[in-house]
């Protein structure tokens, strides 16, 4: 089984109202990965990551300063729906910075150079449970959460095995 590795933002104060729904509507909640904006997906395939990688990811948290985010609303993709994070330019800031950094494109260029910062509820369901789980978070918005750190996880496809194996701390 291969091991894959992102960056993510670990939003914590997101699980009472997303867990449920993640569990059900997104394939990333069984494989052990807490509600999150994603930085960085894939990263670096973990035999690569290194103590120079560290130093280097340490430096670009570092210069972002630490915030808190508001999610408010409810966005769409096509076959997603996800809860808006505001302000988003700290999390754009931080995916320019990786993505220059170490040569790499958002999600491996799938979706284009875009950087759209989202907190995904659900992906790849039906439309209409899609519906039912935005209109289902949208009455527990507004959700506010400090964002402190950068996380690395590594795991497989195998449910329950993304595990955070470094956090690095923005402090701007």
């Amino acid at each position: 089984m291969e091991y894959r590795s992102a960056l993510l933002v670990i939003v914590p104060e997101a699980e009472p109202l997303v867990g449920p729904l993640r569990a059900a509507l997104d394939g990333n909640a069984a494989l052990g990965v807490r509600a999150h904006v994603t930085v960085m997906a894939p990263f670096l395939p973990p035999a690569e990551i290194d103590d120079g990688v560290h130093a280097a990811l340490r430096e670009i948290a570092a210069g972002v300063p630490a915030f808190d985010v508001r999610f408010a609303g409810v966005g769409w993709f096509d076959e997603s729906v996800w809860l808006v994070p505001e302000p988003a330019a700290p999390f754009v800031t931080l995916t320019r910075a990786v993505a220059a950094r170490f040569g790499l494109r958002p999600y491996g260029g799938e979706y284009g150079d875009d950087v759209v910062p989202h907190l995904t509820v659900g992906h790849r369901a039906p439309a209409q449970r899609l519906r039912a789980a935005a209109a289902e978070v949208e009455r527990g918005l507004p959700l506010m959460a400090p964002v402190r750190t950068l996380s690395l996880l590594t795991g497989t496809e195998k449910e329950e095995s993304w595990r955070v194996v470094a956090e690095f701390p923005l402090t701007g």
